[in-house]
């Protein structure tokens, strides 16, 4: 009976989610209402809350979180130093005489800056601002516009370094750990970070290609969609100008993910390596002023804040699921799932997928993870694998309606004549070519584990 009352708590936070109350506050107080009512009524035991202070104390020292405020902090300063711009505006010039040439240049931009930023909201924006006003006025067709930019930018999600990753590793480690000693395995093997960033790679950069090539084809078939400027002008010194706009996010991408892939720094001493190279770059280019740095720490501030009260809330709602039983609960319906681990695993990403229509990655990988990982990690299942069939998963919840935040960032600056049903139309593709590598993921699982059996075998 306790098992189904965890379910009824699981029903009950999704209701607050979707009145709009933060999200953090969501989770804490729904479970302790429930841990209340179950005590009351004999149902529930008052020692689960005693873990909580050791909870929330490995969360605060835990060293690979403390990665996330120095990524944010590496991504919002890159935003203000305006590399976006430069690129942006040399990428337009270098595709924009191919049909389909300014789509190209606003997926490979994204591309970049979200191997040097891995912010999401930032890249949207930026890229919202700059070049969709271009794109409707090359007679783009409105929504194929907004899909792009919304899909760029969430290649942020995925490709490393991302904020996604990060949080998402921590959770498959703990996870994985929980699985090997629920199996009797006492010194358990562990996954890091690391493993991720470089599982990633390639079906990042797959996803990137899959972009590309839809827009080529969508040129092709419909060449008025995507129409080729008359005439491109470029000035003296045009090759140079591209070489100094991408010399500096390469040279902070080759700066953290090679220290990562060669040994040389964990995550989280790369990100310290990523906040100081984008001080110097913010520098060189002449943008750090101390009005733009008081903005920057305020900013991250503010997310990093943000990030660590979900996190919180989401250690007590766990606490309080277990103590329902729900784990129980969870392992039963899995474990009775016809096609063994493989219907587990489609069930789970099925329930992900869905629950990204009205929840953002940050919830479902605080709140589902911890209860579903630790049953598929024991049936087998590699943690690489998991992590990135997750993470791609997670991406598409920033694009799906009603709730997909990308589409906000863009609705916030599109133009009043974009309306919100070309944004949705827009995306529809890109949910799809993600779905498409999802499957391909699932059948290949070897394009997220081959590159960190290679990197890691000799460290």
């Amino acid at each position: 009976m306790d098992s189904y009352i965890a379910l009824w708590m699981f029903a009950a936070v999704f209701i607050v989610l979707l009145s709009g109350y933060p999200v953090a506050f969501a989770l804490s107080g729904t479970a302790l209402a429930f841990a209340t009512i179950g005590i009351q009524f004999d149902v529930f035991d008052a020692a689960f809350l005693n873990a909580l202070p050791n909870r929330l104390f490995g969360i605060i020292n835990n060293e690979t979180l403390l990665a996330v405020p120095l990524f944010v902090f590496m991504g919002v300063m890159l935003e203000r130093a305006r590399i976006a711009e430069d690129l942006l505006e040399t990428m337009a010039e270098l595709f924009g005489s191919l049909r389909g040439g300014l789509g190209i240049a606003v997926t490979l931009v994204g591309m970049l800056m979200a191997a040097s930023t891995g912010i999401v909201g930032a890249t949207v924006v930026t890229m919202g601002l700059l070049s969709l006003p271009t794109m409707l006025r090359n007679n783009y067709d409105p929504s194929i516009a907004c899909g792009m930019i919304c899909a760029s930018g969430t290649l942020g999600q995925i490709i490393p370094p991302s904020i996604v990753l990060v949080l998402l590793g921590d959770v498959i480690s703990t996870a994985y750990q929980q699985a090997q000693l629920d199996m009797g395995i006492f010194s358990p093997e562990t996954i890091s970070v690391g493993d991720l960033f470089v599982g990633a790679l390639l079906p990042g950069l797959g996803l990137v290609l899959m972009y590309l090539l839809y827009i080529l084809i969508t040129a092709w078939i419909s060449p008025l969609t995507m129409p080729a400027p008359e005439k491109v002008t470029r000035e003296n010194g045009f090759y140079l100008r591209i070489l100094k706009s991408m010399a500096a996010p390469l040279l902070l991408i080759f700066s953290v993910l090679g220290s990562i892939m060669g040994g040389l720094a964990t995550p989280t001493e790369a990100a310290g390596v990523g906040a100081t190279g984008a001080i110097v770059l913010a520098l060189l280019k002449k943008q750090l002023s101390l009005q733009n740095l008081r903005a920057v720490m305020q900013n991250t501030t503010q997310i990093t804040s943000m990030v660590f009260m979900i996190l919180i809330g989401a250690a007590l709602f766990s606490l309080v699921f277990r103590g329902f039983e729900g784990d129980e609960l969870i392992i039963d319906l899995l474990s009775d799932l016809p096609g063994g681990k493989f219907g587990a695993m489609f069930f789970v990403m099925l329930v992900m997928f869905l629950l990204g229509f009205v929840l953002d990655f940050i919830e479902i990988t605080f709140v589902v993870v911890p209860i579903v990982g630790p049953i598929l990690l024991a049936m087998d299942i590699d943690p690489v694998w998991l992590g990135i069939m997750i993470a791609i998963n997670l991406q598409t919840s920033f694009l799906t309606p009603p709730f997909g935040f990308a589409l906000f960032y863009l609705r916030g600056v599109a133009p009043k004549e974009i309306t919100t049903g070309q944004i949705y139309k827009g995306v529809m593709p890109f949910i799809a070519i993600q779905l498409i590598m999802l499957a391909i993921l699932a059948f290949w699982p070897k394009l997220a584990t081959w590159l960190p059996s290679i990197v890691y075998s000799d460290i």
